[in-house]
């Protein structure tokens, strides 16, 4: 409590203009929900007097409930205690008025970490490699769309215009001049970031109009990597509204472009500091890519988590469909990328961008470990550019039916949770149907 203490002190010595500060946390689709209190009940929350509905991480992506195995409904709907998470208290420059935010977690009322919150279940995992020996190295690479405030005329999201240019975004990959278009926008994203401790590299445009990818450095802090990401995410949309376009990590926002993908970055370190994947004779390397292949099925509901993002799971733009991998070969779901024998990595490339990034990691972390525990040979590389769509469930409801019979993720995340979280998205899943579409009117009527 001492040190919370300490960084609310410097924090309001810092900015003595901040009035208001948002608690913030992640609920299972991967959207931030919170309170905002006056800056001057910092010290109270710090000394764990604030609570919050408990069933808060359990919202649907429109943030209203869905039955998840009756927490929320059936008990009451009890509050669990705030805790707020030591180092992130940090400045909120791109509001109408300057704010301060702090990342929150979650205890039951036995002081018990709230087992389905996001940050939790990555924490367990982690804790499950450690506890092994094994310190994963991890970075987070994923692209975002920017999109014109005024829809188009069929009501569809259309691609801003450039400030320079005055011209929709075009589909030039790696192109400068997109870059340049954008440049107060992407430079003001990079700004806020370093604002809040989000350490950002290269900036790309992307294949489809209005889409672009920061990448996020290598971090050996798990938790705060994923804790950077989801903030990064807060940044680019807050950003974006501010300089007045709408940003989207949705997985599929255009049926005939690229769809927002999200990689992740994977090394394995022992307890001297060794990285494990540049061993010569890539044992463990091959141990770890055959445990990531063999959960990937019944991981595929937490790397592609709605409806939409089975839309991005097609053929082409190098969206992999298949659990295979390969060397330097963009097309395979897990790509060993060209590096020096101290870097050397796994590269996780099946989710969407709109996947949770604590579960998401959390996923490819416990397939990495099922791998290194159950010593497995995987089968061969894959060389040329793999088109088939084989292995991997195509739809959310299939997806769930494999989670919620895995044995190996209910012991990574916890059984209660595996159950907890199909139960949450089969009931947004229902909820989102529950309606008939204008299409079926046009086509049918």
């Amino acid at each position: 409590m001492n040190n919370m203490l300490n960084e609310i002190n410097r924090f309001r010595e810092q900015y003595p203009e901040v009035r208001e500060v948002d608690l913030i946390s992640v609920d299972l689709p991967g959207k931030f929900f919170g309170k905002r209190y006056g800056i001057s009940d910092l010290e109270k929350l710090a000394a764990g007097k604030g609570k919050m509905p408990a069933a808060m991480h359990l919202m649907c992506s429109k943030g209203f409930p869905v039955p998840a195995r009756g927490y929320g409904f059936n008990d009451g709907d009890p509050d669990a205690a705030i805790n707020l998470i030591p180092g992130t208290l940090k400045y909120v420059g791109w509001e109408s008025q300057p704010r301060a935010q702090v990342m929150v977690s979650f205890t039951d009322v036995e002081g018990q970490d709230l087992f389905w919150e996001p940050r939790h279940v990555l924490k367990r995992v982690v804790k499950s490699l450690q506890d092994d020996g094994y310190h994963p190295v991890v970075a987070f690479e994923l692209e975002f769309y920017l999109f014109d405030l005024q829809a188009s005329n069929n009501g569809n999201p259309k691609p801003p215009s450039g400030t320079l240019s005055s011209r929709e975004d075009g589909i030039a990959v790696l192109s400068l001049e997109r870059l340049s278009d954008y440049g107060d926008l992407l430079s003001e994203i990079i700004q806020r970031c370093e604002e809040q401790g989000v350490i950002t590299g290269p900036v790309s445009a992307e294949l489809g109009p209005g889409q672009y990818e920061i990448n996020l450095h290598h971090n050996a802090d798990v938790l705060d990597a994923a804790d950077q990401c989801v903030l990064f995410k807060r940044i680019v949309r807050g950003v974006a509204l501010k300089q007045g376009v709408r940003a989207s990590f949705m997985a599929k926002p255009y049926l005939d472009q690229s769809g927002n993908g999200f990689h992740f970055h994977t090394s394995i370190y022992d307890q001297q500091g060794s990285n494990l994947l540049s061993q010569e004779d890539d044992r463990k390397l091959l141990h770890m890519v055959s445990g990531l292949l063999e959960l990937m099925p019944a991981s595929m509901a937490f790397l592609a988590p709605n409806f939409n993002s089975y839309r991005r799971l097609k053929p082409g733009n190098n969206t992999p469909l298949t659990p295979n991998w390969g060397y330097e070969n963009r097309s395979v779901a897990v790509r060993i990328p060209l590096s020096d024998a101290d870097n050397r990595r796994i590269e996780h490339r099946v989710a969407g961008a709109d996947a949770n990034p604590y579960l998401a990691m959390a996923v490819v972390l416990a397939g990495a470990h099922f791998g290194l525990d159950q010593q497995q040979q995987p089968p061969e590389p894959v060389q040329e550019i793999c088109l088939e769509a084989d292995g991997v469930p195509t739809d959310l409801r299939a997806a769930l039916l494999l989670t919620e019979n895995s044995e190996p993720l209910m012991h990574y995340l916890g059984e209660e949770f595996v159950r907890v979280f199909c139960a949450q998205r089969k009931g947004e899943l229902d909820a989102f149907e529950n309606a008939i579409q204008s299409r079926e009117y046009d086509w049918y009527l």
